[in-house]
């Protein structure tokens, strides 16, 4: 029986060299990550204080006007079968997008194991799930536009609560259209064999590998979970 030797384990320096060690650790834990996952991690933490700022101004105007806000489970409600079911159509939305979740998952999952097919299918069901996200969110669109309400007025109480839906709805929605149109691109890549003869393609001359699609899945993750914020702003509160 071989002994395996040990790796030296290097300690904390004292004092404030200790102090500077710690805030300079992100530098020795980024080490080992590839430029383009390192990237798509900055682009998403200034996403999150872009959506943060919109959501803070939201409950803002919320809190601050003196008219009543919509009930949402009025206007978010659906004729069906002879009565009004309210978020029924929200309810499907959410499902369609944390099950897009579960599909992208498992695309990065194939895509390591090198199983193009698999991978390929696997982020063409997550974008045909996005677009009927989108679908959906054009539907509820068209149906509140058509019931009166305009970023401008609305006619169940504040008027702030047009301005604020169409603005951070419809910046979500242009993520995920975004999205769906990027999933499409990388899956076709990898069907074609791309990231396995390591073929040169579109907007770069590099050669790319599964890692894209474990990139794509990152942002398709952060995609689902501002809207679970959003629903719990916009859809519960």
């Amino acid at each position: 029986m071989t002994d395996v030797p040990s790796v030296p384990v290097r300690s904390r320096p004292p004092g404030w060299r200790g102090i500077v060690a710690d805030w300079s650790s992100d530098q020795r834990a980024f080490k080992q990550v590839s430029w383009k996952k390192a990237m798509m991690w900055i682009f998403l933490l200034s996403d999150t204080f872009v959506f943060s700022c919109f959501l803070v101004a939201y409950m803002t105007a919320r809190s601050s006007t003196t008219i009543p806000w919509p009930n949402p489970s009025e206007v978010f409600a659906l004729h069906l079968f002879g009565q009004d079911i309210p978020l029924i159509l929200i309810a499907i939305m959410t499902f369609v997008l944390i099950s897009s979740s579960g599909t992208m998952a498992l695309a990065v999952n194939y895509g390591y194991r090198r199983d193009r097919r698999m991978t390929a299918r696997l982020m063409l069901a997550t974008a045909a799930l996005g677009a009927t996200f989108v679908g959906m969110q054009a539907f509820e669109w068209t149906k509140l536009i058509r019931e009166g309400v305009r970023p401008w007025s609305n006619p169940w109480g504040a008027e702030q609560f047009g301005a604020t839906f169409f603005m951070i709805t419809g910046f979500h929605g242009t993520h995920v259209t975004f999205g769906v149109i990027f999933l499409l691109i990388i899956a076709r890549k990898v069907l074609r064999g791309d990231f396995d003869t390591g073929r040169r393609g579109y907007f770069t001359s590099r050669r790319g590998g599964y890692e894209n699609v474990e990139v794509m899945g990152l942002y398709w993750h952060f995609v689902d979970l501002v809207w679970v914020f959003i629903f719990a702003f916009f859809y519960l509160w």
